[in-house]
């Protein structure tokens, strides 16, 4: 039996368990044995939240904060998602520092200057500069390490943990579900050093992890891929649509600079056919993945790029070293720092040669493993060939810093993902809502100034989008976008009652994706549908029922303003 056959069981007297059976278990038996145990391994909550990323999190400490009780499990060691085990620090829109977030949001990143501030030796400057930015990078106001921002998570739930209102499953993976289509009983989680499954029921659950894998287990309507024009009408979209075609995933990694030492890794395996690598795309990628050129996404026009971490004077091109920045060592005390860390999540290290969603497992481990090599490739040739601007080839004092991502191996613990299964949802999100020119050509020119105005928004976002090269072929697709409304009838599943999606598994399409998958958004998301759930059980209705009913939308979107969640765009 392979990963899309189904079995059926019973299990905690609910009838029939539904549930496929899951890569990891070396036969059908074993899988039967492991879910039965289940039976003796029986929580319960008012929420269940699959996935501990930016999401999940949100989503638990909305639900928290008015006094649902709360399990949330987690594939990794680590909960934080893209801010933590995927290393990625956060992209944001310009006018992050005072609004167009969630409260919540605005609170954790406080917090994490303030942990800065409470437990390093900061520059008296630094110190007391108000919107510390410890990487001082190009791409976030806020670029800082992997390990802050689980300080910084920990520290937010930990009341939660310690009253016993939120249970905190970390390396556990949802292998099954006790699901009718329409409502999840129950779903089964299954612990990576024991290998006992434990049963989660609840009366809402919430699919926060980073792939959306439990929309197939429950049996709720999703897409993959891109859709073709004439499904979605969007500007963008390709002539012929393709659920196989995604955008790239990563593996990030961290690195620092010590001038005259020698890290050099070892070299590769597969460092040879990566530095010979040249990516079919359409339109073409300039060359070689491994050198400093790349097509600027906006132009696709070849486009020199600069590595410097010798502080050399070089043109005025984008300097990766201090693109991704998390900590620079001139905002600490003299002498404390050897050099600065950078993280590498780079055109370099894109990774397009295959797919996570829908396949075996040994396939994931397969690609994941590749995209590894890839970015270790990349290291290797900056340590060994890239040209120096000052002269000569490689900086071998590059050194991975393997305690900075908490693994073995130096690199995240977890794939970057862009793009995941997105449910079939009440209302999906096109590009006529969000982009500058699909508003313009849709609507008109006055149309093309502002995003659409959603009569149910439950939060805000901005950010351009900006699509990956795909393992399909293309190259990027990066245009304008307007600061946008998140709509609440994309947080809604077209049948399922009780199942909410947290994070990029909304009703967007592969092109608005582009622009609603970022940590911000990602927080929004998850801290609407964290208070829905505490909404519905409060009054006793189904999410589908409040966007039904325009009282009870204007009731919620009170409800979640009170609690610092912003709506519209009142200050643009």
């Amino acid at each position: 039996m392979n990963r899309k056959n189904f079995i059926s069981l019973t299990a905690l007297g609910t009838g029939s368990l539904i549930a496929s059976w899951q890569p990891g278990y070396s036969s059908e038996q074993q899988f039967k044995q492991h879910t039965s145990n289940a039976a003796k391994n029986f929580l319960k909550a008012d929420l269940v939240i699959a996935g501990g990323g930016v999401g999940g999190c949100a989503a638990a400490l909305a639900a928290l904060r008015n006094n649902l009780s709360v399990i949330m499990t987690e594939e990794t060691d680590w909960i934080g998602g893209q801010l933590t085990q995927q290393g990625v620090p956060p992209d944001e829109h310009p006018w992050i520092e005072t609004h167009g977030s969630t409260a919540l949001y605005r609170t954790f990143r406080k917090n994490v200057r303030d942990y800065y501030r409470n437990n390093y030796p900061l520059t008296e400057s630094a110190h007391e500069r108000k919107y510390l930015n410890p990487g001082d990078a190009v791409v976030s106001q806020l670029c800082h390490e992997p390990r802050v921002s689980l300080a910084v998570l920990q520290s937010m739930l930990l009341q939660y943990i310690s009253s016993g209102k939120l249970t905190l499953l970390t390396e556990h993976k949802i292998t099954a579900a006790d699901s009718d289509g329409t409502t999840v009983k129950a779903i089964f989680a299954r612990s990576k050093h024991t290998g006992n499954t434990l049963s989660l029921s609840a009366p809402y659950f919430v699919d926060a992890t980073e792939l959306g894998d439990l929309l197939p287990l429950t049996k709720t309507a999703f897409v993959t891929g891109t859709e073709s024009k004439k499904e979605t009408g969007e500007l963008h979209a390709p002539e012929k649509g393709d659920p196989n075609n995604h955008q790239a995933f990563t593996v990030c990694f961290a690195m620092d600079h010590l001038p005259g030492e020698n890290h050099l890794i070892n070299k590769p395996t597969e460092y040879n056919f990566w530095r010979n690598f040249i990516p079919k795309m359409t339109p073409a990628w300039p060359g070689k993945l491994l050198q400093l050129k790349y097509p600027k996404p906006a132009t696709l026009v070849p486009t020199p790029l600069n590595f410097n971490p010798d502080g050399i004077k070089t043109p005025d091109y984008l300097n990766l070293w201090i693109y991704r920045r998390i900590l620079s060592k001139n905002n600490f005390q003299p002498g404390v720092y050897a050099g600065d860390i950078t993280t590498v999540n780079w055109p370099q290290n894109d990774y397009t040669l295959g797919n996570l969603i829908g396949v075996s497992e040994k396939e994931f481990d397969r690609h994941v493993n590749r995209a590894k090599q890839l970015s270790l490739s990349l290291l290797y040739w900056l340590q060994t060939e890239a040209t120096r601007p000052g002269g000569g080839y490689g900086w071998p004092g590059l050194r991975l810093r393997k305690d900075v991502m908490g693994t073995e191996d130096g690199l995240a613990k977890y794939p970057y993902i862009r793009e995941a299964r997105r449910i079939k949802s009440l209302f999906t999100i096109k590009e006529e809502h969000v982009g500058v020119d699909n508003r313009a050509l849709v609507y008109g020119k006055d149309a093309a100034t502002s995003a659409a105005d959603f009569y149910d928004s439950v939060g805000v976002g901005s950010y351009h989008i900006d699509l990956h090269p795909s393992s399909g072929g293309n190259n990027y697709i990066d245009f304008n976008s307007l600061p946008f409304q998140i709509p609440l009838g994309a947080l809604i599943p077209q049948q399922m009652n009780n199942l909410l999606p947290a994070c990029k598994n909304i009703g967007t399409t592969h092109i608005t994706n582009g622009c609603y998958r970022l940590h911000p958004v990602e927080w929004g998301i998850g801290e609407a549908v964290g208070l829905l759930t505490a909404y519905c059980l409060q009054n006793k209705i189904l999410p589908r029922e409040v966007r039904e009913k325009k009282n009870l939308v204007k009731d919620f979107q009170h409800f979640i303003q009170k609690q610092g969640v912003e709506i519209k765009w009142e200050y643009l």
